[in-house]
């Protein structure tokens, strides 16, 4: 097959975690006195980390207040981060279809490749049944986060995979640029946290509306 091994995007790939950001987000805006935000605009900010997450919530819109002092900043990701992990894993539910496509790719080398810090991924992992699938995980706090070709490039290494042997599967145009940028093939999907942008822009090699929609375009030889 054209592939041997698939690079996975955590939230809005695999599972749809915005509701426990929104609250644990929420929660922390209230105790350094900002203005709450709409699950909306949450489910519009996030892929990028928890730390840039934090910054929107405290800019109050995706583009960042440069004129936020720096130890609002820090107390802020550090509230949060206190909240979340409390939260993380209660209100998360898988999209449809996951566990059966990813059944579906036991004979693939399957890693996570994720912004989200691994103090909270890999508990998340646990909790949804989902460890075993993957072989290696890669967090945010790992060393550079998407959309940097770090982490893709790391995922291979630890695979024992080539670039051009894998695809990634992501939802935003952070998993797009940072396969592009690791020369690496990508599928797009549709559904998940794609902050607003029409994802075809970026040019990934393939776009699915549905998890499924993925196992054709892995088993092509």
């Amino acid at each position: 097959m054209r592939y041997q091994g698939v690079l996975f995007d955590l939230d809005g790939t695999l599972i749809n975690s915005a509701q426990d950001m929104y609250i644990a987000l929420n929660l922390t805006l209230t105790e350094v006195a900002f203005p709450i935000v709409s699950y909306a605009q949450v489910s519009t900010w996030v892929g990028n980390g928890i730390d840039m997450l934090v910054k929107r919530g405290l800019s109050g819109g995706i583009e960042i207040n440069t004129e936020l002092p720096q130890v609002l900043v820090d107390v802020a990701i550090a509230t949060f981060k206190g909240h979340y992990k409390l939260l993380a894993g209660q209100y998360v539910n898988l999209y449809p279809n996951v566990v059966t496509g990813l059944a579906a790719l036991s004979g693939f080398s399957k890693s996570v490749v994720t912004n989200k810090d691994r103090m909270f991924t890999e508990p998340l992992l646990e909790r949804l049944k989902l460890t075993s699938h993957f072989e290696v995980l890669v967090c945010g706090d790992d060393g550079l986060k998407k959309p940097a070709a770090q982490p893709l490039l790391q995922a291979c290494e630890k695979m024992g995979l080539k670039p051009h042997e894998v695809i990634m599967v992501g939802d935003s145009k952070s998993d797009i640029l940072a396969a592009h940028n690791a020369n690496i093939d990508v599928i797009a999907l549709t559904y998940g946290y794609h902050q607003g942008v029409n994802l075809q822009e970026f040019n990934p090699q393939y776009l699915c509306d549905d998890f499924l929609d993925i196992i054709p375009i892995l088993t092509q030889r």
